[in-house]
């Protein structure tokens, strides 16, 4: 419960209106680079599993595909003016392996080996004018963290494995140009078992080779989702999400609308698996969600903005379809 409520605080952080304290980018207080040729600048590498990921995964026996994965916003205090996150902080590795690591990128453990960086991602005041417009040096520096690990996986850990591309909010936006950059269009493309970009908003036309995955077992496309609780809308709708890719996550096709029986489990704080909890209805750019039936579901019904679960509400559904469209990478490739 007490887990949930950091979900639930996080939440109201994050899309409340609030004065940041802050200071004006200056590269000269960057906090330190991570090193990838070393291990404590990963939260996640194959054979340094958190004990929580390996307990919570069970088989963590090596696989013949790997997901990169890129955890969403977690630096969001208030009053903290740094422009990135220190990654060699104790708070902020402790979020990243025990929030987003344990109840995120652990759905594609199941089908892939899991490498996942720690980057100094930019601090959640980014997302507000004015600090996006002053803050874009802090962007930057976010996104070459991340394109380096990227670099440093290709050339040292993936040995021509399939790749899948998975990351949530701040992490698919830093991943979204990732893929332009590395894949759309180039020979790393035939690679690409599918790139799960979910909680932020792509643009059908962004990529000029890569589709949109319309089934389940599509290999090489793109999936894209934000959840919303049925029958509201924030008030940014028409500029954050109209218009975008909006992936049905539990059927994976084209169909608008599931049914609650056909929906395979909510990863909820208890680390316990609730399936058949909730239906969804697919509007333009947004999951209309119903709120999920587990333990103490009265405190989802209070919010309305279920992007701090994108991942965790389809837990079970994307690790069944990554194992699926591995599998189906594998076959055709034989």
């Amino acid at each position: 419960m007490k887990k949930f409520l950091l979900f639930l605080a996080g939440v109201s952080l994050l899309y409340s209106c609030g004065t940041y304290k802050n200071t004006a980018y200056n590269p000269a207080n960057n906090p330190a680079a991570p090193n990838y040729a070393e291990s404590n600048s990963w939260a996640v590498l194959p054979d340094h599993y958190p004990d929580t990921l390996s307990e919570l995964l069970g088989d963590t026996e090596a696989k013949k595909a790997d997901v990169f994965f890129v955890y969403p916003t977690l630096f969001t205090d208030k009053k903290d003016p740094s422009w990135n996150a220190d990654i060699f902080s104790a708070s902020h590795r402790d979020q990243v392996v025990n929030r987003s690591i344990l109840f995120q990128a652990s759905a594609w453990g199941a089908a892939a080996n899991i490498y996942a960086p720690y980057y100094r991602q930019a601090h959640y005041r980014i997302f507000v004018e004015p600090f996006t417009s002053q803050g874009k040096g802090a962007w930057e520096l976010a996104y070459q963290d991340v394109k380096n690990a990227f670099d440093y996986y290709l050339e040292h850990y993936n040995e021509n494995k399939p790749i899948i591309i998975a990351a949530h909010s701040q992490g698919s936006m830093h991943l979204k140009r990732l893929v332009k950059e590395y894949f759309d269009g180039t020979e790393l493309q035939s690679r690409l078992i599918g790139a799960y970009l979910v909680g932020t908003k792509i643009e059908p036309d962004f990529f000029d080779e890569i589709p949109e995955a319309t089934s389940s077992k599509q290999i090489g496309g793109v999936m894209s989702w934000n959840s919303y609780k049925k029958n509201k809308l924030p008030d940014y709708f028409e500029k954050s999400y109209k218009g975008g890719i909006t992936t049905n996550p539990v059927t994976w096709d084209d169909q608008s609308q599931t049914q609650i029986t056909a929906h395979k489990g909510v990863l909820y704080t208890d680390l316990e698996l609730y399936p058949k909890s909730l239906s969804l209805q697919k509007i333009d750019g947004m999951l209309w969600v119903t709120v999920p039936k587990i333990p103490k579901r009265f405190w989802m019904s209070l919010i309305s903005n279920y992007h701090f679960a994108d991942v965790n509400l389809f837990w079970k559904d994307i690790s069944v379809n990554a194992v699926e469209r591995t599998k189906a990478w594998l076959s055709s490739n034989q």
